[in-house]
């Protein structure tokens, strides 16, 4: 196969991705878009969005990216069991990594604004956010990240090919929803008022 043909083959595989990325980028942007009243409720949570969202591509791109070594090499199974420890530590390590990276987030953010001279919200509150979205979302993204390379490469296709573009748009889509859901908990919760 010559290298018009590889190439070729890798833009017929990542277009639905891609395709499926710019969808899921506007329907984030529409979600940010509704947070309108919420950012403005909870000081610094502007300032926190980048850095969660960047987590979670980070993290379950890297999720992603394991399973499907794992499956080139033969150590993985295309099909989820019970039994499967690898996929289940890779899956665990990967919502943990989330959390862990979403509280340093929120405590970084925290510390940077506050040295500045800004007045965030109290750090429980944006812990709280950030650690609710966090969990939320990496259930969400493992979920997809597996259903995904698994069902991909049963067809055939490169998981690599996919794993970015679809990690990119759904840790936008969940992460967005998922703050947003968080938020409204954290706020709402007796004590929670910022």
């Amino acid at each position: 196969m010559g290298v018009r043909e590889v190439a070729g083959q890798a833009y017929r595989e990542a277009l639905p991705a891609l395709a499926a990325s710019a969808v899921g980028g506007l329907l984030a942007g529409l979600v940010l878009g509704g947070m309108r009243a919420d950012l403005g409720n909870v000081e610094g949570l502007l300032v926190l969005i980048p850095a969660l969202l960047a987590t979670r591509g980070n993290v379950y791109g890297s999720l992603g990216a394991r399973i499907a070594t794992g499956l080139h090499q033969g150590l993985v199974e295309p099909r989820v069991t019970a039994g499967d420890e690898r996929l289940r530590a890779a899956v665990a390590a990967a919502i943990g990594n989330g959390l862990l990276a979403s509280l340093f987030a929120a405590t970084v953010a925290f510390l940077i604004l506050t040295l500045l001279g800004g007045s965030p919200a109290p750090l429980p509150v944006l812990v709280g956010i950030a650690l609710i979205s966090g969990l939320l979302s990496g259930i969400a993204l493992s979920t997809v990240v597996v259903v995904v390379v698994f069902a991909g490469y049963r067809r055939g296709r490169d998981p690599d090919t996919l794993v970015g573009p679809i990690v990119t748009t759904a840790g936008d889509v969940f992460g967005l929803t998922f703050l947003l859901l968080a938020v409204r908990i954290v706020v709402g919760a007796p004590g929670g008022g910022v």
